[in-house]
């Protein structure tokens, strides 16, 4: 686009708090940028049923935030409270505003919101092969590390999981007990690790349900926050484990392959025929595992940190996620 035409109104941009009437326009946006970055032919259709604005906005309204230039929104960024870990995105604007300055814009208030929640590691997923990405968020302190792939597999009919249960099979009481296991669980992979807003969200929304595992004593084995198909993140045909862990220690590969059958179950009850999942390379075995049983990867980024540490991206982690 020429220069004359890329130099009008920056400086006019407002940040301010999304609110449900610009969610059609965020929702559009979102996918033309991502669509038009990655030169698909259709932009407007990318991510197809899925859905990552609405979901992430009733989730946490107070936690999305949109550019607006003449009153008319241009961009959108979301943040996400894990406990001790947040991330953010997608950040998303209008490609012809892009190299403009909005996404600096918009990560301005995303990082206020890290620092009221006091989370102590952060992290995005993005491209890896682009460097203006990466050179963004180095400016606010994240690094880049290990690739993250987003891989899948077709669901096979498999037996019954022993000990799995289902957050939204429980009574009321029960589910304050799971929420509590899940975050011993959680803590014991990470400190202060917490997917609380994410279970209860998922539920409230109607978006899929988690995956619990029972060990043998009162502890849990694992859990996996699982969206399924159309209107969610998973998208149509598709159940998508957002986050999943399993306790470590030893047996976490067993325990491991465990979930992944108790994902694959729950696909199979949805009557969805793909189960997507994302994986931190960092994480070697669990990697490996997941192509040993089918896993293909079809989209593929790279995991910034703030600070630059690991956090529960090691090679004895068991977890899945991919923080886009």
């Amino acid at each position: 686009m020429p220069s004359a035409q890329r130099t009008h109104g920056v400086a006019s941009v407002s940040v301010r708090p999304l609110v449900e009437s610009d969610l059609d326009r965020a929702d559009e946006i979102f996918r033309v940028a991502f669509g038009t970055f990655l030169g698909v032919p259709e932009p407007a259709t990318f991510f197809g049923s899925a859905d990552y604005v609405r979901t992430r906005w009733a989730a946490d309204p107070h936690a999305a935030f949109v550019a607006t230039l003449e009153g008319e929104v241009v961009g959108s960024n979301f943040a996400a409270d894990w406990g001790s870990v947040g991330y953010f995105g997608p950040l998303t604007v209008r490609p012809e505003l892009w190299d403009q300055g909005i996404g600096r814009r918009l990560m301005e208030p995303v990082m206020a919101r890290f620092d009221s929640w006091e989370n102590r590691h952060l992290g995005l997923f993005t491209f890896s092969h682009s460097p203006k990405h990466l050179e963004l968020y180095r400016r606010y302190g994240f690094w880049p590390r290990f690739l993250t792939a987003i891989m899948k597999k077709q669901v096979t009919v498999s037996a019954a999981v022993p000990g799995r249960a289902l957050y939204g099979d429980l009574t009321a009481a029960e589910r304050q007990d799971a929420l509590s296991l899940g975050r011993a669980l959680t803590g014991a992979v990470y400190e202060g690790l917490d997917l609380e807003r994410e279970i209860t969200a998922t539920q409230a929304q109607g978006l899929g349900d988690t995956v619990l595992l029972q060990g043998a004593g009162s502890d849990l084995d694992g859990l996996a926050v699982c969206h399924c198909g159309a209107g969610s993140e998973a998208g149509e045909d598709v159940c998508f484990v957002k986050f999943g862990a399993v306790r470590p220690g030893p047996d976490g590969a067993e325990r491991f392959e465990r979930l992944l059958d108790a994902c694959e179950q729950l696909a199979v009850e949805k009557g969805l025929g793909q189960l997507d999942a994302g994986m931190n390379l960092a994480r070697e075995d669990a990697y490996r595992r997941m192509v040993d049983r089918g896993f293909r990867t079809w989209l593929q980024g790279v995991t910034m940190h703030r600070p630059n540490e690991p956090g529960y991206s090691r090679p004895d982690a068991y977890v899945i996620d991919d923080w886009r």
